[in-house]
């Protein structure tokens, strides 16, 4: 068996393993923490369990074919339910509109809402999501592109992403359905998990739109960690070795320099393999395990999602029944804030923020009578102005304004700020936990790819390359990256 080290147990490092795994590969997994998930870690604090890395989860299908490559069939360990509503959406002239579950539901609810007309033109737009995401994801994401000549093997797939206006921009494009501007927003505000403005990304981007209108957002009791734990365990059941507490030094050559030979510890361990698998920050990775090699120019000089302040907070009391699990409370302003967030690298004067309570669905993340909120705000990374030395305790006195003034519980048991310093010292380039903003010029065979041609067997995988960011793509990573690995060591199995 050929042996293949994976570094880092994140979703990524995990679902490579669970693509390995019956390929006839002997694959080990290093962890540098005490536990799997990575960026999806949990913590447990006087009663209340925080997730502390993603907390929507959508396209389930991908998890249950990452699983059953490790040969485990996900309804037997991680059985989902899907939210209904998937958001409550909250608008600053005190109106809500709700995003449900089943398309006819949903076209219910804009019809009650913001009226027939909006209704008729949803029915248009789920179609379209449809027929964007038929297109997109076999011929231009679920696929290892080598270069952009690879966009030319399927030309009728980008005759249609043409015709359906995929290269034209998001905000007017979702104006061709909807009227009402509460609903622009609401079928547009994703572009920003890519890192971009709603209004300037290109109307291909509504991909990410489908997954969570149209396929939904599911939930798994226990959070979101209960997922590569789940991974983990398949990976482990298949015969995968995942060691904690390990972490890795350097990436070892072969003396003849054709390649990889395996990685070295910081203790000192040598663990001999044919093929790496690195999940870290691309940029750190280059900088803190390959100094000696040139990180390809997107990495050195792209240009960057915006970050996330994340408050983590448990609180004596619940909310209302109006509070769902996810909640999004839109400002008024909106070309303003993303202006000044996104090309001034600024705070949004009048920002729309996130609160996920979890524990609205699944009471033992949080002590009896009380609550676990998380409440995020996008903020610049640290390219921007904000130095976060002086601005963090602002920002947590105005996120706690923000949720007395919206009705959530604030009698705080505990606590924890996550700022874009905080993600920094964890790793991260610029301190943005969503890596490579996707533009045109840093989406599919532009983004940086993930194999190094300096160092034959080395593999990435990740958000920081290829399809790129999200719980979805980040397991697509995975299986990109085994496809790589097999492709340059084939297996035996």
């Amino acid at each position: 068996m050929r042996p293949v080290v994976i570094i880092g147990a994140g979703l990524s490092g995990l679902a490579t393993a669970c693509h390995l795994s019956q390929r006839g590969y002997d694959v080990t997994v290093l962890e540098a923490t005490d536990a799997p998930g990575g960026r999806s870690a949990q913590l447990r604090d006087a009663g209340f369990t925080f997730d502390l890395g993603p907390t929507v989860l959508t396209m389930p299908g991908i998890i249950a074919d990452t699983l059953a490559a490790a040969g485990t069939t996900m309804t037997d360990v991680l059985p989902l339910r899907r939210l209904d509503p998937a958001y409550r959406a909250r608008y600053a002239d005190g109106s809500t509109i709700h995003v449900r579950s089943a398309l006819e539901d949903m076209r219910a609810e804009i019809a009650a809402t913001c009226g027939a007309g909006d209704a008729e033109g949803f029915d248009r737009f789920a179609e379209w999501l449809k027929k964007i995401y038929d297109v997109e994801m076999p011929n231009f994401i679920d696929r290892n592109l080598g270069s952009p000549l690879d966009l030319l093997a399927s030309p009728a797939a980008a005759a249609t992403l043409l015709r359906l206006r995929g290269f034209g921009r998001l905000g007017p494009a979702v104006r061709r359905f909807f009227t009402d501007e509460r609903l622009q927003r609401l079928f547009s505000f994703q572009a920003l998990y890519a890192g971009l403005d709603p209004e300037r990304a290109l109307a291909l981007y509504a991909v990410i739109t489908y997954m969570d209108t149209v396929e939904g957002v599911w939930v798994a009791d226990g959070g979101m960690h209960v997922l590569p734990v789940a991974l983990a365990d398949a990976a482990t059941a298949a015969g995968v070795d995942i060691r904690y507490g390990a972490r890795v030094g350097e990436i070892l050559r072969r003396s003849d320099g054709a390649g990889v030979a395996g990685v070295a510890l910081e203790d000192g361990e040598r663990l001999a393999a044919d093929a790496v698998v690195c999940t870290i920050d691309t940029a750190e990775a280059y900088h803190r395990l390959l100094p000696d090699l040139r990180a390809p120019r997107g990495v050195r000089r792209g240009r960057y999602a915006p970050s996330a302040v994340v408050w983590h907070v448990g609180v004596r009391g619940v909310p209302g029944p109006e509070v769902v699990h996810h909640n999004i409370h839109f400002g008024e302003q909106w070309t303003e804030a993303f202006d000044a967030l996104i090309n001034h690298g600024r705070l949004m004067p009048d920002p729309s923020r996130l609160v996920s309570v979890p524990s609205v669905d699944d009471r033992s993340l949080a002590p009896e009578g009380c609550s676990t909120l998380y409440v995020l705000e996008p903020v610049p990374n640290l390219n921007g102005e904000p130095d976060w030395a002086t601005e963090a305790e602002p920002m947590r006195e105005r996120l706690f304004k923000f949720l007395d003034a919206e009705g959530y519980p604030t009698d705080i048991v505990t606590e924890r700020l996550v700022t874009p310093q905080d993600w920094a010292d964890e790793g991260l380039t610029a301190g943005t936990p969503f890596a490579l903003a996707h533009t045109f010029a840093q989406t599919g065979p532009f983004r940086p790819k993930n194999t190094e041609r300096q160092l034959p067997g080395l593999v990435f995988a990740g958000a920081g390359t290829t399809p790129g960011v999200g719980v979805p793509m980040v397991l697509l990573s995975g299986r990109l990256a085994a496809e790589r690995v097999s492709a340059f060591l084939p297996g035996a199995g």
